[in-house]
């Protein structure tokens, strides 16, 4: 939307109004792209090198498009996430940290 019609306006027309309202929200998309990158990447533990070159992909019209796209046919290709653990601790029998034993699983009921 910023290079296929905000800069026409800008150059063509002499208006910069678009450029700055929609270049601003290009901005906070691409940040947006930045952080979902960083998360994938995490999630499924990249080298740093690819994460940068998805995240630079984002930096040149469409790329990102191309990179999305590789992106998905890897990730679907790794199979399903590992579940991640609880931010609990537990006991290696399996019991929870934080809860006593014996403790009832339902809240109590408060009603009067």
């Amino acid at each position: 939307m910023l290079v296929c019609i905000a800069m026409p306006i800008k150059y063509i027309g002499g208006n910069n109004q678009p450029v700055a309202i929609v270049g601003a929200l290009h901005g906070f998309f691409y940040m947006a792209y930045v952080v979902c990158t960083l998360v994938l990447a995490e999630r499924c533990r990249w080298r740093p090198v690819r994460a940068l070159l998805v995240a630079l992909a984002g930096t040149i019209p469409f790329v990102s498009f191309y990179a999305e796209r590789k992106v998905t046919k890897l990730v679907r290709a790794m199979g399903p996430m590992p579940k991640r653990r609880s931010s609990g601790r537990s006991h290696p029998d399996g019991r929870s940290a934080r809860r006593p034993e014996g403790a009832a699983d339902e809240q109590p009921d408060l009603r009067a």
